[in-house]
């Protein structure tokens, strides 16, 4: 009976991006966004509590999973597609379409390498991706040209890619504290610039500071060699 509590707060995440998804077809990309945040909340949670009763199971993992990709992958590249990318004509569809599917690689790349990567996440976690590309529609800048398309894209290409993330568990990849310093001047510039972006700052800040990290890194095996 203990299982029911994780798994419910598993789909309640799962019903926070099938609001997300309702409120975007309804036109409130504010309300999207934030049932998108809400979302990651619920699916912060979950494991949390599976991990405090000790119920962790495979059907949980798989659970999660499935509705990580409705919630931070579809939710968010249909929110980012009604927002703005439909001013795009086919490449709308490709770019909203490729985020969804990098958000699936994601997961099942996280799946088949749970028990070999250890102490830090391979690629931007899906969460952090969808909660980057709401809570900036959050701001609701619609930016000129083509630097919209290409921020979803980025983010999502992030989602794939061998960047090494942090998952803050005390092992794993070195933070370093130049990224971390650069990380900390950038977002604080941007709240700096617009109040507005106190949601969005944080996930952005873990995003770059991913990269960074990875990028000192190859600079500290190549002193070392």
């Amino acid at each position: 009976m203990r299982s029911i509590i994780p798994n419910a707060l598993t789909a309640l995440n799962l019903v926070l991006g099938v609001c997300a998804i309702i409120s975007t077809f309804n036109g409130e990309f504010y309300r999207a966004a934030l049932f998108v945040v809400a979302a990651m909340i619920s699916d912060g949670l979950d494991g949390r509590v599976a991990r405090y009763l000790k119920v962790s199971s495979e059907f949980g993992k798989e659970l999660d999973s499935l509705c990580d990709l409705v919630s931070f992958g579809v939710a968010p590249a249909i929110l980012a597609y009604a927002f703005l990318l439909k001013d795009f004509g086919i490449i709308g569809y490709i770019v909203a379409a490729f985020f969804a599917t990098c958000g699936a690689l994601r997961l099942a790349r996280f799946n088949v390498n749970t028990g070999t990567v250890k102490g830090y996440f391979m690629g931007l976690p899906i969460p952090a991706a969808g909660c980057v590309v709401a809570t900036f529609i959050m701001l609701g800048i619609k930016p000129d040209g083509w630097i919209f398309p290409i921020i979803v894209t980025i983010f999502a290409y992030l989602m794939v890619s061998t960047i090494k993330y942090p998952d803050f568990k005390g092992k794993g990849e070195k933070l370093r504290i130049i990224p971390a310093i650069i990380t900390i001047f950038i977002s604080g510039y941007i709240l700096f610039i617009t109040k507005d972006a106190i949601l969005f700052s944080p996930f952005f800040a873990y995003a770059l500071f991913g990269i960074l990290n990875t990028v000192f890194g190859l600079f500290d095996s190549k002193s070392v060699t």
